[in-house]
């Protein structure tokens, strides 16, 4: 029996480290309205890859059944006639012991499907990288989109210090904060040095920057000169944004040159209630009361752990 996808839908394959895991689900569920369990999910939802550090890879489904032969049958439909190709098995880290193929199981089941591919197979090189995964008893085929780990290329900056976000986590928090960009404007106004920034416009994010820290705001305009990109970033107190955002992200000041205190705190947080329809507040002190007191409820929340070192990220409506 065979299903051909009427709607375009995708399967995502995850990976992150044991510290990272609450960080992970969280941007999953801002993507994707829920979770999973495992290292797997199925969506009607596209998202490039590269803009998440945890997803592995995508596949955008094609054929599914209930078997190989299943999806051998359909691929025999498959015609590149001036595209090399090859099969790759999705490998996913958390099954269980009885569900898990090994290695020779994984390469027969490429080389049984890639058979019937009417094309050059080049397991080097390819033009076109298909993906065959199973999931909840179903096996599923389609092209296989890997990402581009862009926020490597941002891990050396011109200006950096010591507690600014890593830019793994700075990725996931702009994803949690805007989703799905499009017409969406967002804020960040205690920016520092730009990690949030960067990361968020190497994504196509319409954000714009604010401090109240000359030495910082120059430091965020070189590092996002630096890797080519376009970004607003002023100085100033964030009493005085005068705009509405959809959005604002909050890595609240701790550090020795913009430490805030808890009254400080507070008032940051009326202010972009006053802005903003949606806050992420970055904090390594819990700070639920005084996200109430500022007129806000919280949505949803999650821990980024570095070592012994951990910072909550808490969604705000």
């Amino acid at each position: 029996m065979t299903n051909h996808s009427r709607i375009p839908a995708y399967i995502y394959t995850f990976t992150c480290s044991p510290d990272e895991r609450s960080l992970s689900k969280m941007e999953m569920r801002s993507f994707f309205g829920f979770e999973t369990a495992g290292s797997i999910l199925k969506s009607d939802i596209k998202i490039d890859p590269s803009r998440s550090p945890f997803i592995k890879g995508r596949v955008d489904i094609m054929f599914e059944g209930e078997s190989i032969p299943d999806i051998v049958e359909q691929v025999k439909g498959v015609h590149l006639p001036d595209s090399t190709f090859k099969v790759l098995f999705v490998k996913i880290n958390d099954l269980n012991e009885e569900e898990k193929i090994d290695y020779d199981g994984q390469r027969e089941i490429e080389r049984e499907i890639g058979w019937h591919i009417q094309a050059e197979a080049d397991v080097r090189n390819p033009d076109q990288v298909f993906g065959i995964v199973p999931l909840g008893g179903r096996w599923y085929f389609g092209e296989y989109v890997k990402p581009d780990a862009v926020w490597l290329h941002h891990l050396k900056k011109p200006r950096e210090y010591s507690t600014a976000l890593s830019t793994r986590v700075a990725r996931a928090i702009a994803n949690i904060a805007v989703p799905h960009p499009d017409g969406v404007k967002a804020i960040d106004p205690c920016c520092g040095i730009g990690t949030v920034l960067v990361e968020a416009l190497s994504m196509g994010i319409n954000i714009v920057g604010r401090d109240i820290n000359p030495l910082v705001t120059d430091g965020s305009r070189e590092n996002i000169a630096y890797f080519g990109l376009e970004g607003d970033v002023t100085t100033g107190p964030i009493s005085e944004v005068a705009n509405n955002y959809d959005v604002a992200i909050i890595d609240m000041p701790y550090n020795l040159y913009t430490h805030a205190t808890p009254e400080d705190q507070l008032s940051i947080l009326k202010h972009a209630r006053r802005f903003a329809d949606k806050v992420v507040v970055v904090t390594i002190d819990t700070m639920d009361e005084m996200i109430y007191e500022a007129g806000f409820e919280i949505a949803d929340r999650c821990v980024a752990r570095k070592g012994v070192f951990s910072r909550q990220v808490v969604l705000c409506v």
